[in-house]
C-alpha cells in the first residue's frame, strides 16, 4: 500500500478522544471517527472504554494507531497515563479476531504482507484485529500483528449522544464480523 493511501485510510479509521474525565477510575470516553466498525459503531458514536490489556476474542478494543512509516513514535502508554497523555495519541477501534497462540485468520493470510510460517499462529504479546467493515478498515491485514501493550482498553458500551434523552441499545456482537 502506498504511504499516501495508508495515511488516508488511517484518517478514516481512527478515534478521537472526546472526554477523559473518567480516566482516574480506569475508564475513558472516546468518539468513533470513520466507518471501519459499521454497523456496530458508526461515525460520531461515543463509547465507554475500560482501560485493560486483557482482551478476549470478539471484543472490541481501542488501540493505538501505528504511524505509516515508523510504526509507533512513542513508547507504550503507561497504565497510569492521564487524560492529557491519552489525548495526545491517535486511536483505532477494532475487533479482536485472534489472540496469542491462535491460528492467524484466513482474512489476514490472504491479504497480508507478513511472512508467516505454516501453520501460522499469533505470536505471544500480539493480537490480530479486524474492522467489522473490511472495505473501509485499516487493520491487521495492513499492519500485521498489534502489540497487546498498545491496547488502551475494551469497549464496554455505546453511550447516548450528547443531549439525547433516551439511551441507545447496546450493539450486538456479530460473529460474522471476525472471520
Amino acid at each position: 500500500m502506498r504511504p499516501a493511501t495508508a495515511a488516508t485510510l488511517l484518517g478514516l479509521a481512527g478515534l478521537v478522544p472526546a472526554t477523559a474525565v473518567l480516566l482516574g477510575r480506569g475508564l475513558a470516553v472516546v468518539t468513533v471517527r470513520g466507518v471501519s466498525m459499521a454497523p456496530a459503531y458508526r461515525d460520531g458514536d461515543r463509547v465507554l472504554v475500560r482501560r485493560t490489556t486483557r482482551p478476549t476474542r470478539g471484543q472490541v478494543l481501542v488501540v493505538e494507531r501505528p504511524a505509516v512509516r515508523t510504526r509507533w513514535p512513542n513508547g507504550p502508554l503507561p497504565a497510569t497515563a492521564g487524560a492529557r497523555t491519552v489525548g495526545r495519541r491517535q486511536w483505532l477501534i477494532k475487533r479482536v479476531a485472534a489472540l496469542p497462540g491462535d491460528p492467524v485468520p484466513e482474512a489476514v493470510l490472504s491479504t497480508s504482507f507478513l511472512a508467516l510460517p505454516r501453520p501460522p499462529r499469533v505470536p505471544d504479546g500480539s493480537l490480530v484485529l479486524l474492522g467489522d467493515n473490511p472495505q473501509h478498515s485499516v487493520d491487521s491485514r495492513h499492519f500485521g500483528f498489534y502489540p497487546v501493550e498498545r491496547v488502551l482498553g475494551t469497549v464496554v458500551r455505546r453511550l447516548r449522544p450528547a443531549g439525547a434523552r433516551h439511551r441507545l441499545p447496546h450493539p450486538g456482537v456479530r460473529a460474522a464480523a471476525i472471520r
